[in-house]
């Protein structure tokens, strides 16, 4: 049985990771949800003396902060992923940003290797190319795709950090490293 924060956090990294593949976006209002009903959760049972106290969670968003936001500064990181991964060490704890960072990351590099594969294949094929690119654009989900995005391209670092959440989430023995 998941915890009300974890449960908080999974609900949240599906929303997130939904989201950022549609439409390359982490809408700062979930986040912000998040944050607010997980400290309501921390200090309610805190309270109640059924829980710790919240400087865990503190130190799980100060720690996931730090960590992304150097990145985001040099222009390779979006401000969502950056505040994501500092609403999951809220949520999770920091002992739970270290399996989400590599998990994440392994399948960020492997979706960014696909890409740049693809693009170099499909590039020797440019008639299958234009063919396939005049199909996305004309059909309705092309479109509606190209729309959500509005321009915004790079890959959906968050829905990985959803990914990798959910995983970590489901399989606790890997915040025991």
């Amino acid at each position: 049985m998941l915890s009300p924060l974890t449960a908080l956090a999974a609900v949240i990294s599906v929303m997130i990771a939904l989201s950022d593949l549609y439409a390359r976006r982490v809408p700062n209002t979930w986040l912000l949800a998040g944050l607010l009903l997980g400290s309501s959760l921390i200090i309610t049972t805190w309270i109640r003396q059924q829980g710790g106290p919240p400087w865990p969670s503190l130190l799980g968003f100060l720690i996931g902060l730090a960590a992304f936001l150097p990145i985001h500064l040099l222009g390779m990181m979006g401000a969502g992923d950056v505040k994501f991964f500092a609403v999951l060490g809220f949520l999770l704890g920091w002992k739970a940003l270290l399996p989400i960072w590599i998990i994440a990351s392994i399948f960020s590099g492997a979706h960014a290797l696909t890409v740049l594969i693809s693009r170099h294949w499909l590039s020797n094929v440019t008639s299958s190319l234009s063919m396939a690119q005049t199909w996305i654009s004309s059909s309705s989900i092309g479109q509606r795709l190209c729309n959500a995005r509005g321009g915004r391209k790079g890959l959906p670092y968050a829905a990985w950090l959803g990914i990798a959440a959910l995983i970590t989430i489901f399989n606790p023995e890997l915040m025991h490293w």
